[in-house]
């Protein structure tokens, strides 16, 4: 059964797991395989869908209108703007101009009258925050668009925008959405304690790195190539060293009834506030991220997945003796 849960500090509800549709269109899943996966998404209780401008060169927002047709009022769309999708000096960034510009024409593929999500893809570092911040505000005044994230922000951004709707009294941001997954827990050392500080949901993108933790790749098995035709280099000392990681959490998942990709997304699901933005291509990807929310981890689990892939996390308010020893690592629970 689908769990749902609320967006950031609002009372909007979303599934736990919202649908990437980044590969879908031009840049890989042909049209019509696409429509029949979303189809089979939105059919499963998943009621959140992601993209952006740029994926697939505007045929993902295209697609998406055309799957969410007719049933509308029951799906949650995100979309994001920032990154080029054109030439010239106004071809990309978070100004005013060209944030007018995008929603007009997301609006259009998406073949709707809103966006329930607008999301700032990157920082714009050209850009004011209150530039940005204003331009959305008047979006959603304009009832263009309902709610408003960021995207790949650090800490100090997400603080310093918040600040500035506060001051001068604009939409916040509800999200943020890095990447987040059991190899690259970043976001735990200040971003994911700023969201959740603040009331953002975190909706990671890359949760199985990739099909790293999917179980993809494995030792002494063979490689596939990827959707565009590319071969993981297994001999480099990097991803020898990631193959075993790999193997010791994938013999521990098996070892609990369990695939490698359930325990990784059940591990991201454990933790409120946490929406695994996944890519589904077909019926059994589909059926393995919905078994992720049937699977509740037990501290043994979330040890392990500590000794393979440590926090970088460290609570400097527990004392002042780290100054003087040797860094001691927390682990989120």
């Amino acid at each position: 059964m689908m769990e749902y849960s609320y967006l950031g500090r609002t009372g909007l509800q979303v599934s736990r797991l919202c649908l990437g549709t980044m590969t879908y269109g031009n840049w890989d899943l042909d049209e019509k395989t696409s429509l029949s996966v979303i189809d089979r998404v939105l059919d499963s209780g998943i009621n959140f869908l992601d993209t952006a401008d740029t994926y697939g060169k505007g045929t993902s927002e295209e697609i998406i209108g055309k799957a969410i047709k007719g049933r509308r009022d029951q799906v949650i769309v995100a979309t994001k703007f920032k990154v080029r999708t054109a030439e010239g000096p106004n071809g990309e960034g978070a100004s005013r101009y060209r944030i007018m510009r995008q929603v007009e024409a997301s609006l259009k593929r998406l073949n709707t009258d809103y966006i329930d999500l607008y999301q700032v893809h990157r920082p714009d570092p050209h850009t004011p925050l209150d530039e940005t911040l204003r331009a959305l505000d008047d979006l959603v005044k304009q009832g263009k668009v309902r709610y408003i994230g960021c995207s790949n922000f650090e800490a100090w951004r997400i603080v310093e925008s918040l600040w500035v709707s506060d001051k001068m009294n604009l939409e916040r941001f509800v999200t943020n959405q890095p990447s987040y997954h059991i190899f690259n827990r970043y976001i735990e050392q200040e971003i994911l304690p700023a969201s959740e500080r603040h009331g953002l949901s975190t909706l990671c993108y890359s949760p199985l790195d990739g099909g790293w933790l999917s179980g993809k790749y494995r030792l002494g098995q063979p490689l596939p190539d990827n959707s565009r035709g590319e071969r993981m280099d297994p001999d480099s000392p990097k991803n020898r060293e990631k193959l075993v990681r790999v193997e010791q959490l994938a013999q521990w998942a098996e070892s609990k009834g369990m695939t490698l990709g359930q325990f990784a997304l059940a591990w991201l699901l454990h933790r409120p506030g946490i929406i695994p933005v996944v890519g589904i291509r077909n019926e059994k990807q589909l059926s393995d991220n919905l078994k992720a929310l049937e699977t509740r981890l037990t501290e043994e689990d979330l040890n392990q997945i500590n000794l393979v892939s440590p926090s970088p996390y460290v609570d400097f308010s527990q004392d002042g003796s780290f100054w003087f020893e040797e860094p001691r690592f927390y682990r989120f629970k």
